[in-house]
């Protein structure tokens, strides 16, 4: 796959937890070589982790002089660019029913996640299998609670706000930054970025990448990435054409 024509930057919209993270040495790698480049590529992180939780990370595991464009957080329910929330973003989830959604959830003895990692629009809860899923979106439709849904990993649920995820946010970012939909390119390692994976012009999946991102992500325009981490990261972007090598 080589880079399409087009002109102006490219927005990398990347998860963090294990996509860029894992491997300090080869993160310092690939911000050095984005830092080299001015003006050919601006960074997004996108996590599904809340804003607080993200910050931590960045203080802890990144570089010292590390500074993205942009910072979406609580799986697509905040928004930030250059330091400032997008509150015209997240006002879009303030009237959604996120009390009777975990009063209903938490009541089928399903166990929240710890509330450092929920938002106003984003619940996460611990389920054994596809089949309890299932059961607690059956009795949402039933309650009449409008969510949407996303299951990855060994039994995360997240349940947002319908019109929040990282897809909706990426393209709702890309616009507000002023950079087309075929200047896009996503990186991901796990489930949770396969709805990522659909709005990016191109997708790298790291080396590391879970089998249920593996197997479900789109061919044609996904890059299977042999290093790990944010080396896979790089070795993608060079291979599409987006980093000179």
């Amino acid at each position: 796959m080589n880079q399409p024509a087009g002109h102006g930057p490219w927005l990398l919209v990347s998860d963090v937890d294990d996509t860029l993270t894992g491997d300090r040495a080869a993160l310092e790698r690939l911000w050095a070589a984005i830092r080299r480049h001015p003006g050919r590529l601006r960074l997004a992180l996108n996590s599904s982790r809340p804003a607080a939780s993200v910050d931590a990370t960045l203080t802890q595991e990144f570089p010292a002089d590390f500074v993205p464009d942009a910072i979406i957080t609580g799986m697509g329910t905040e928004i930030r660019v250059a330091g400032a929330w997008l509150s015209d973003w997240s006002d879009r989830f303030r009237d959604w029913p996120a009390q009777a959604v975990f009063a209903l959830v938490a009541g089928m003895g399903f166990a929240p996640h710890p509330a450092e990692f929920l938002t106003p629009g984003k619940l996460s809860f611990a389920v054994p299998d596809a089949a309890a899923r299932d059961r607690v979106l059956l009795a949402l439709a039933e309650a009449g609670l409008p969510v949407r849904a996303v299951f990855s990993g060994q039994g995360d649920l997240d349940l947002l706000a319908p019109g929040a995820g990282k897809d909706t946010a990426a393209r709702f970012l890309a616009e507000r930054l002023g950079i087309p939909a075929e200047r896009m390119v996503v990186a991901g390692d796990s489930g949770n970025d396969l709805a990522l994976f659909d709005v990016g012009f191109r997708a790298i999946a790291v080396g590391n990448a879970r089998r249920e991102l593996i197997e479900a992500m789109p061919r044609g325009k996904s890059y299977r990435a042999r290093a790990p981490h944010a080396a896979g990261v790089l070795e993608g972007l060079v291979a599409l054409g987006i980093l000179p090598g």
